[in-house]
């Protein structure tokens, strides 16, 4: 019996109009990401675990997809080992395929400091692997876009970051709300409420307030050791509603106690400051329930929604100080933001945002009359190439409703219809697919028609 064709699960063939529709995401993305000064690097799919572990907090750490070492990987694995998941992993496995881009742009740095003039600015479009329960919208393996600066501590950098996110959603024609915090806010509202150490947990907590709802979240503090005191304290600010100010106002007066906190404060004002003076259009707000659950971010941190769509975040980022030093770089900041890229496909297919353009392929097919025609032709299809017409002729010889069959298939806008005697005169046969007006025409006037789309 014939094995039934199969492939993982949250994992996905792309058919050729979705990879159209794939790249015309990748290329607006890459556009905006070159016109503000970004070099492209790539990174392998895999890493050592060793630069992967610790990362992204316990969960992440789940996440990982973990490569088996080759030969007998298990050879020398010790009792105890079986109770700790991480030290068995690095005994048996000692590669994992990265889980997002950032922690790999930091080794990437470290390894490559010399030949890099800092502050670095780099994009980077790869795919990425996390062990994740497949759903809507939440991938195995998926692609990211990311852009990041390093070296640089000015807040320019992060208004940097929304102005890219606003050119490439007003490009692709999505209205989104971007968000903003400050993990030093969360850092002074840990420490106000009695528990520094405890950071980790409140984040982990607050960052799935959007799936699981407010009492769920203060039940997941109280199961991380939060007591009702603190949470009493924690759920208005998880609630705080008001202008950028007025917000703003209040965490001052909450967190005047926390040295950490009022920075993370006065940060966030300097990057609405200069938001405000470069007038972006896209909506942007102070998330003060905004936590983004990976370990590394130190500063500003970022998440963007799209408007009229049920979907969770398809961009998000924030600054890291110190995600180089563990590397050996220390005091080497960066900040940047992902984009989805998946996400935002699902997007644009919901809104039906995808430009016809966007899943053209062939314009024109030259139909095949015999071998001796379409040698005939052959000067013909480079003619409508070098034009910048995309052009194919019928390869096999067959019946006429077969080559439009398939160009009907194809979404073939176009037929040239040419035997011997029209090819010798160079007048060919046009005929439009969609309205079916057929006219007999020179290349120069053929060209012209097709570029105007008549």
């Amino acid at each position: 019996m014939a094995q039934k064709p199969s492939i993982p699960k949250g994992t996905r063939d792309f058919i050729p109009v979705e990879m159209s529709r794939r790249d015309y995401i990748f290329n607006t993305i890459r556009g905006v990401f070159k016109l503000y000064g970004y070099s492209p690097i790539e990174t392998p799919a895999m890493e050592n675990l060793t630069t992967l572990l610790g990362k992204y907090g316990e969960e992440g750490d789940k996440l990982l997809f973990k490569v088996l070492n080759s030969g007998d990987a298990f050879a020398g694995v010790e009792p105890k080992m079986l109770d700790n998941s991480n030290s068995l992993s690095l005994k048996v496995c000692e590669k994992g395929l990265r889980y997002d881009l950032t922690v790999p742009f930091a080794r990437f740095v470290v390894q490559h400091q010399n030949e890099l003039a800092f502050p670095f600015k780099r994009y980077q479009i790869q795919p990425v692997w996390r062990a994740d329960r497949p759903q809507k919208g939440r991938y195995r393996e998926f692609y990211q876009c990311d852009v990041d600066v390093i070296g640089s501590k000015s807040m320019l950098n992060e208004l940097e970051l929304v102005q890219i996110v606003d050119d490439v959603f007003a490009k692709l024609g999505v209205d989104v709300t971007i968000k903003i915090n400050n993990r030093k806010v969360l850092t002074g509202i840990a420490e106000v409420v009695g528990y520094p150490d405890k950071l980790t947990d409140i984040t982990v907590a607050i960052d799935k307030i959007d799936k699981i709802g407010l009492e769920e979240v203060k039940n997941e503090l109280k199961e991380r050791g939060i007591d009702d005191n603190a949470i009493k304290i924690i759920e208005p600010v998880l609630l705080l509603k008001g202008t950028t100010d007025e917000k703003l106002n209040v965490m001052r007066n909450l967190l005047k106690s926390s040295q950490t906190g009022i920075k993370g404060v006065e940060e966030i004002a300097k990057v609405f400051e200069l938001i405000k003076i470069a007038e972006v259009n896209q909506n942007v707000e102070l998330d003060l329930s905004l936590a983004r659950g990976l370990n590394y971010y130190t500063g500003a941190i970022f998440e963007v929604k799209a408007m009229g769509v049920e979907m969770g975040s398809i961009c998000g980022g924030g600054r890291y100080d110190d995600l180089t030093g563990i590397f050996g770089l220390p005091d080497v900041s960066g900040v940047g933001i992902s984009f989805g890229a998946d996400r935002i496909y699902d997007v644009l297919l919901s809104l039906d945002k995808f430009p016809q353009e966007a899943v053209e392929g062939t314009k024109v097919l030259v139909a095949n009359l015999g071998d001796d025609e379409v040698e005939q032709t052959i000067p013909l299809l480079k003619a409508l190439r070098l034009a910048g017409i995309v052009a194919e002729v019928y390869t096999e010889s067959a019946k006429l409703k077969k080559q439009f069959d398939y160009a009907d298939k194809r979404a073939i806008k176009y037929m040239i219809i040419a035997g011997a005697q029209e090819i010798a005169n160079k007048q060919y046969n046009l005929k439009n697919l969609v309205s079916g007006e057929q006219i007999s025409v020179g290349l120069e006037e053929l060209v012209e028609r097709v570029l105007d789309n008549k």
